[in-house]
């Protein structure tokens, strides 16, 4: 699939706090922790849940949350398909969707159950 202009707009315009429940129970009945949630989007973002949740307090867009985000040098080692996307084929000027894509990635395989040495690219 190929990521338009109109698709990075609206996921930049997504809040962050719509879509945090949805990791919360997508890792939590698979029987993984809130606590390796929030190491995965540490690791990602450099927010700690203190700041994560302000974020969804404030109700932040996907745009405002990576604006605020040290991106993890090693993100570009996230690779593979999700939500139909190849995230190493996604263009260049759609970093957003491409950092968006990261982050449910890393969420996709917590769930899955892989080493967390694994999905933090250790």
């Amino acid at each position: 699939m190929k990521v338009t202009q109109d698709k990075n707009d609206r996921v930049a315009q997504m809040t962050f706090a719509s879509v945090y429940p949805h990791y919360v129970n997508k890792v939590t009945q698979k029987g993984r922790t809130l606590h390796e949630l929030h190491q995965v989007i540490e690791w990602l973002t450099g927010f700690n849940p203190n700041k994560i949740k302000q974020l969804i307090e404030e109700q932040v867009t996907f745009q405002a949350f990576f604006d605020q985000a040290s991106l993890h040098p090693n993100a570009y080692l996230i690779k593979g398909v999700i939500c139909g996307y190849r995230i190493e084929d996604i263009e260049e000027h759609f970093a957003l969707y491409r950092q968006c894509r990261y982050l449910d990635k890393l969420v996709d395989e917590l769930a899955k159950g892989r080493k967390m040495e694994k999905i933090l690219r250790e």
